[in-house]
């Protein structure tokens, strides 16, 4: 019963308990009560027709607010020895910090992850629609799902449920025959294929440090370096960011958590330099 009412399915007159309908009435209330459940994927949608104009205009009779205030900063980036995933950890509600401990870094599989920016509920359940694609894939085909399907997937998801209030941002990350794969996706249908990417209410922050010290020669503790710098420099401007910054990296065989460091402890270490620079840079005005 809880089921049903989450789902609406309480609604309908047929599982109301009373009244007399026709078995043709019966068959129209069901009809009715279950039109979004044809694609095994839709299951999110609510349960009456037309869903993508229904719920403007009951938005529009309610004065419900459809957009909503989310924060987040994730980095991710192609090198020589790999990729790198770098994410803070503070999930907000506009002003409202609800967690400093948010897991933004999924495993699709063993060779792909992603991240999530925007909505959490949104960017969680499709992780896991995708978590199951990717598995039913493997079985079907004996082979890994790639990144690029992956990707197209999400983006099919997301023309499926434009106008409806779906929030994401996602990266995907993995290896493919062609070598490693960083792809962007988000709610509107965009799906770019990269090497830098910043998303999140904190992106602009982290990519003026990527697009000033980026190369593909980095070594790995450069790369490390420069990704939790970027990330760091976001959560100090960006009031929607901050908690842990996890860094994550990928290889041609597997992914590691490499580190979590507190935004504090990134302070600590990343200020000191900062003020060693402008001395030195006001010592060479002189």
């Amino acid at each position: 019963m809880a089921l049903e009412k989450i789902c609406g399915m309480d609604k309908p007159s047929f599982m109301r308990g009373f009244g007399s309908l026709t078995s043709e009435q019966t068959i129209e209330q069901i009809r009715l009560a279950s039109s979004n459940m044809d694609n095994p994927c839709a299951i999110m949608a609510p349960p009456f027709e037309r869903p993508r104009e229904r719920l403007n205009e009951l938005a529009a009779l309610s004065n419900v607010r459809m957009d909503f205030d989310h924060g987040t900063t994730t980095v991710g980036f192609v090198y020589r020895g790999g990729i790198i995933l770098c994410v803070d950890s503070r999930a907000t509600s506009g002003k409202f910090i609800g967690s400093q401990s948010m897991q933004k870094v999924v495993q699709v599989n063993k060779y792909m992850l992603s991240t999530m920016a925007g909505g959490a509920a949104d960017c969680i359940y499709w992780d896991r629609v995708l978590t199951r694609e990717s598995r039913l894939h493997e079985l079907r085909y004996k082979e890994l799902l790639s990144v690029r399907s992956a990707a197209r997937f999400i983006c099919n998801v997301a023309a499926d449920y434009k106008g409806m209030g779906l929030c994401m941002g996602m990266m995907l990350a993995g290896w493919s025959t062609e070598g490693p794969s960083l792809v962007y996706v988000d709610s509107d249908g965009l799906r770019i294929h990269g090497k830098v990417f910043a998303v999140g209410s904190g992106a602009s922050n982290a990519l003026g440090i990527l697009d000033t010290d980026y190369r593909f020669n980095l070594s790995n503790e450069e790369a490390f370096d420069l990704a939790f710098r970027a990330v760091y420099h976001a959560t100090m401007r960006d009031i929607f960011s901050g908690g842990l910054v996890r860094l994550y990296h990928m290889d041609r065989s597997t992914w590691r958590n490499v580190a979590n460091k507190d935004c504090q402890e990134l302070h600590e270490k990343y200020s000191k330099s900062a003020n060693n620079h402008v001395v030195l840079d006001a010592k060479r005005k002189v």
